[in-house]
């Protein structure tokens, strides 16, 4: 038994469960941005969907690990992939991330997941026997942090205070990059432009055959499995000053650069904006393809305004075309940014090999029954069954082939069929 002093004392210390709770209630809210975004589209052949969702929860039931998700899908040879990647991508993201993980192991979770939920998105749609493919830019922001995943030409760009613009994706065409290039035709893929009459040779590369200028989408199952729905991912963590992302079909960035884009609209809520950035194309291009803009502003708590414009005297970092490289990795520009704590890269990887993506850890392949789980279309897989992501790979020398993740028989396929090493088991009849 203490003296009475330090009873008293100990009884003053205590604090009510009521103020506790409202204590970490205002510490949230300030932890918070706030997230306003808009929307503008001009249609020519109504192959563009998007989606805006900002009431979705990490955790169900508790409205604190609420999470934002974005996406635009531009399809092509029919509207039938971008719909369909519309309506399942999201779902097959979250339920390729194990439950019960806190929010930092969730957000670390994440590039795996969308490459899975990427992967099962166009297994699936493929299965189906259309030939329509769509590219797909895709972007959840919980809280500061800002993950995208991208495959194809829709792009999706950060604008910050001090009119810093990086690009957060990869344009997949294979007129412009090399890396994709040499990836298409060393899986069997052939690059060239198209013939006409007397040999000669017009339009941008495309690879053959189905003539796709891309080398990554979802759908596209007559153009062959080289053409592969691994996307891009990149995951950063704003400054607590926000910002502004602005996420478009490549209607828009045919007719405008990144920092064109988003020195038209600055100053603009995100509403305006997006029918600026929209307006500015078609005064530059005209409507020649679908032309799809969504802005979002990643404001500071208790802050409504949108993002002011730069002085006109200013530092301007040219965004960089971001090459494959380790998740640990940063890229020039990322480096500069961060520096004057606009943004800090947490994670990038554009590598097209599964065993790559996946990587070397088997703890999320366990399934609620206690057998093993493919990782990409996750189901349940006995322990005779699954096969490595890893058996036969020569990207690592420390995977063990006995080791997870784990595919099931038909994703096993399709891995081997998007790195060439055996023919699409998908036939065009």
């Amino acid at each position: 038994m203490g003296s009475k002093v330090e009873r008293h004392q100990h009884h003053h210390d205590l604090v009510p469960l009521a103020a506790l709770l409202s204590r970490e209630m205002r510490n949230e809210k300030m932890e918070k941005p706030t997230v306003r975004y808009g929307h503008a589209a001009q249609s020519r052949k109504g192959e563009d969907f998007f989606l805006m969702k900002t009431d979705c929860l990490r955790v169900s039931g508790n409205p604190s690990s609420v999470f934002s998700v974005f996406a635009i899908f531009d399809g092509h040879n029919g509207s039938a992939a971008a719909i369909y990647s519309r309506d399942h991508l999201l779902n097959h993201v979250l339920n390729a991330i194990p439950r019960g993980l806190g929010r930092d192991e969730w957000l670390q979770a994440l590039p795996r997941a969308l490459v899975a939920g990427f992967v099962k998105t166009d297994k699936e749609f493929q299965s189906r026997g259309l030939t329509s493919g769509t590219t797909v830019t895709f972007v959840i922001i919980d809280r500061w942090t800002v993950t995208v995943a991208s495959v194809g030409d829709s792009r999706c760009i950060l604008d910050t205070q001090g009119g810093a613009v990086s690009e957060l994706t990869v344009d997949h065409r294979l007129e412009d990059n090399v890396d994709e290039r040499e990836r298409v035709t060393a899986s069997g893929g052939e690059v060239g432009r198209l013939s006409i009459f007397g040999g000669a040779e017009i339009g941008p590369l495309r690879c053959w055959p189905g003539g796709l200028c891309l080398s990554r989408s979802i759908g596209d199952m007559d153009v062959g499995e080289f053409i592969v729905p691994i996307p891009y991912v990149k995951q950063v963590k704003l400054s607590t000053a926000g910002g502004r992302l602005i996420i478009a079909s490549d209607g828009i960035w045919d007719a405008l650069s990144s920092d064109v884009a988003a020195k038209s609209c600055r100053g603009l809520p995100a509403e305006l904006a997006a029918r600026q950035v929209v307006k500015e194309a078609l005064r530059t291009r005209g409507l020649k393809d679908d032309t799809t803009c969504i802005v979002v502003d990643v404001i500071p708590p208790d802050n409504s305004a949108p993002p002011s414009p730069p002085p006109k005297k200013q530092n301007r970092f040219r965004a960089l075309l971001f090459r494959k490289r380790s998740h640990d990795s940063a890229s020039k520009l990322s480096r500069k940014l961060s520096a004057v704590g606009i943004v800090e890269e947490l994670f990038e990887e554009g590598s097209a090999m599964l065993a790559e993506r996946l990587g070397n850890d088997d703890t999320c392949n366990q399934s609620t029954s206690g057998l093993f789980m493919c990782a990409i279309c996750q189901t349940d897989l006995a322990a005779s069954e699954g096969i490595s992501v890893h058996a036969g790979s020569i990207f690592s020398t420390s995977s063990k082939p006995w080791q997870g993740p784990f595919l099931c028989a038909e994703c096993r396929n399709k891995k081997d069929a998007m790195e060439g090493k055996i023919p699409s088991g998908v036939k065009v009849v």
